[in-house]
């Protein structure tokens, strides 16, 4: 009877030890070195945690090394390592996207996530404003990777295309956008970031279609989507100038 215990007591330990290696990490002390703002040491241990084998292929790290890299891009760092810190964050949440498959730490982390999609937007719109369409294009590719809906991006894509000599592709890209939305009836369920990337993409590619001699065509765009944006009153005043002036 001892020994049948001590066989069980043993199955049972065993049992415990085989289900905690199979459990991802917490992840406490990445926890609290963003509460304690050391984001660079935040940064280098959820790294490491991207590379160990046990936990490369969890999500969780990909998104606190996301955070850290913001917080350094935002911070006026200097640190020559860190001088892409906002581009490489791309990088990073790209990868907790992909494995994320029950999109848990996605949902968990969504204020976050929210801010961070909305930052690379940002980026896009403030080059297209400046007329600098081959830096626009470059972090529009970039946010193709991470965008939840892709119709937005693909219609700047086609903008900036547009601006920098390459009509045809344009043409391929608005034409991706275009299937992109096929069966949507509805943007409320998007990402802020993905919403404000299909207005901006449209009133872009409005703008080239109406450069280029196309007002017809420049006012249907601007008409098929005046319903999901009219209540937006940056919207509101490019439709006006453009389909009642």
């Amino acid at each position: 009877k001892k020994n049948t215990m001590k066989f069980y007591t043993f199955l049972a330990s065993l049992l415990i030890a085989i289900t905690s290696m199979a459990q991802p990490p917490e992840y406490d002390d990445l926890k609290i070195l963003y509460a304690d703002e050391d984001f660079e040491k935040l940064f280098d241990k959820a790294q490491k945690y991207t590379e160990k084998d046990k936990t490369k292929k969890d999500p969780v790290p990909y998104l606190w090394a996301t955070k850290a890299l913001y917080k350094i891009s935002i911070s006026g760092n200097d640190d020559p390592d860190f001088k892409n810190a906002f581009k490489d964050g791309i990088k990073f949440i790209s990868k907790c996207f992909k494995y994320d498959e029950d999109k848990t730490c996605q949902m968990e982390h969504e204020d976050f996530i929210n801010t961070f999609t909305l930052a690379c937007v940002e980026r896009i719109v403030n080059d297209v404003d400046a007329e600098d369409y081959r830096k626009a294009y470059g972090w529009n590719i970039k946010y193709l990777k991470i965008a939840n809906n892709m119709a937005g991006a693909k219609y700047m894509e086609g903008a900036c295309k547009f601006r920098n000599s390459d009509k045809g592709g344009a043409n391929t890209s608005w034409k991706e956008a275009d299937k992109a939305l096929e069966s949507v009836t509805s943007i409320e369920d998007w990402w802020e970031a993905d919403r404000k990337l299909l207005m901006n993409g449209v009133m872009a590619s409005a703008q080239c279609l109406l450069d280029s001699r196309q007002t017809q065509k420049a006012k249907d765009l601007l008409n098929r989507f005046a319903p999901w944006f009219d209540q937006n009153d940056q919207f509101k005043s490019y439709y006006d100038s453009v389909v009642n002036s």
